[in-house]
């Protein structure tokens, strides 16, 4: 399973702000286990904490903006979407001002610090939340969607449309997100022409230039509302006939502006607060539907906060029950797990399918046959035996006893015809031959059947 990770040490960044034209500095800094994103406002009384969730975004013109008890951050997709991409989880990030600096306009400038520093293996695992099923969020009036499906890991299709004739139809796609760096993350901001006069107007973009946004002319105007719109924006004056990219840097890449698009689709989706396996098809993206899209996405996983595995019965089984019976002594009518799927150093994925011959459906009971909730629990109990005894030498001269049962809880009865997905991981390392561990049992994708228990392993005399 992988680990969590966090940056090795910390790393800062300073420029002006794209919307405050202020002159900021942000510091990314290494967090704990499961502290996920937090940005935290330095140059407040109190330097207040607000957590990087979508449900604390409370405005998308032109960025995402985080508000908690009246402190806002604005502009942290840029660094959200590079801290996402290289896989980390866990980071506290200090800023001085009401945004993070706008830098290039692109990720590049986090990459790099974050490949300087290194990042560092934590404890806790990484808890992705697997997309199972597609998953559409669509806002009918700007024509925007956001669907994601089943993938074997986290990939994005991106398509924009504009009413441009320099920019009428792009699209960018990133299969894995080791190549977010040289594919993605250089990317910048873009704006049209027609678009800066009503943002400077809204308070916006007071930090904008050609060295952190692609300027994109499409829409011919007089050379006197060209040459007032340049001395706002602090530019020469140009040729109001002549259109398309004004910018002091070459485009990097012909369909920058989608990539750009796909860089931000990223750091809004870092704000689901899990890294998610599925693939992203965004039409039309913009922060207001990305966010909208990641708050959804929130209320799933709260839905389904525990995920069953994934069980593919095509797949060759890790231990098959001739396996199971040189590590248990059960044997029938208690023999209680048919095959293992899935084993890793803490936990362990165990199935049995439930038949109308179980002998225990003879008196439990004769006219509603109901598999006894003492027999799922001790069912749990064996999955979690074969995770303990297929790590010693010499199993057989073992026995494990229960000590201790908590927390059971049963969600749903089970029937002939279900097929049992267990899911046992060890909450301590195992001491003096006893082990903690915590189970649960699913059908489909429901859970019916959770406990705590704790088990000694003894040696047979």
């Amino acid at each position: 399973m992988l680990k969590q990770k966090t940056l090795k040490e910390s790393f800062s960044l300073s420029g002006k702000g794209l919307h405050t034209g202020l002159n900021l500095t942000v510091t990314f800094n290494p967090a704990p286990d499961n502290h996920g994103y937090k940005i935290q406002r330095t140059d407040l009384e109190g330097q207040p904490v607000i957590e990087a969730v979508a449900d604390n975004v409370t405005e998308t013109t032109r960025g995402t903006v985080l508000s908690k008890n009246g402190v806002k951050v604005s502009t942290i997709e840029h660094g959200m979407a590079a801290l996402y991409a290289l896989g980390i989880d866990n980071c506290l990030i200090q800023v001085d001002g009401p945004e993070f600096p706008i830098l290039d306009g692109s990720a590049q400038y986090y990459v790099n610090e974050i490949e300087r520093v290194g990042t560092v293996e934590q404890n806790a695992v990484k808890d992705f939340y697997i997309i199972k099923s597609k998953i559409e969020f669509r806002d009918e009036k700007t024509g925007s969607s956001i669907i994601v499906l089943p993938d074997e890991s986290f990939s994005l299709n991106v398509l924009v449309s504009y009413d441009s004739n320099i920019l009428p139809n792009q699209f960018a796609t990133l299969e894995d997100m080791g190549k977010f760096k040289d594919e993605v993350a250089a990317s910048r901001t873009f704006v049209f022409v027609r678009e800066i006069e009503p943002l400077l107007q809204a308070g916006l973009i007071k930090g904008g230039d050609l060295d952190n946004a692609i300027v994109i002319y499409e829409r011919e105007m007089s050379q006197e509302n060209f040459d007032k719109l340049a001395d706002v924006m602090g530019v020469p004056h140009m040729d109001a006939k002549h259109l398309g990219y004004i910018n002091h840097k070459p485009l990097v890449w012909p369909n920058e502006c989608a990539r750009h698009k796909l860089l931000d689709v990223i750091g809004d989706m870092a704000l689901i607060g899990k890294p998610i396996k599925g693939r992203i098809i965004a039409t039309r993206p913009g922060h207001t539907i990305n966010n909208k899209f990641a708050r959804q996405m929130r209320k799933e996983i709260r839905l389904h906060e525990i995920q069953a595995p994934t069980y593919d019965c095509n797949r060759a089984p890790i231990m098959d029950v001739n396996r199971i019976r040189e590590l248990l002594p059960h044997r029938y009518p208690m023999q209680l797990v048919d095959k293992v799927i899935e084993i890793g150093a803490n936990y362990i994925v165990g199935v049995k399918n439930v038949t109308s011959n179980e002998p225990f459906f003879q008196g439990h009971f004769p006219q509603e046959p109901v598999m006894p909730g003492v027999l799922q629990i001790e069912a749990m109990a064996q999955t979690g035996g074969l995770l303990v005894l297929n790590s010693v030498d010499e199993p057989e001269r073992y026995s494990t006893y229960f000590m201790k049962i908590d927390g059971v809880k049963f969600r749903q009865k089970v029937v002939p015809g279900d097929t049992l997905i267990f899911r046992v991981e060890l909450m301590a390392p195992i001491r003096r031959g006893v082990s903690t561990m915590k189970g649960y049992i699913f059908v489909g994708e429901k859970v019916v059947c959770e406990a705590e228990f704790m088990a000694q392993i003894v040696k047979n005399k």
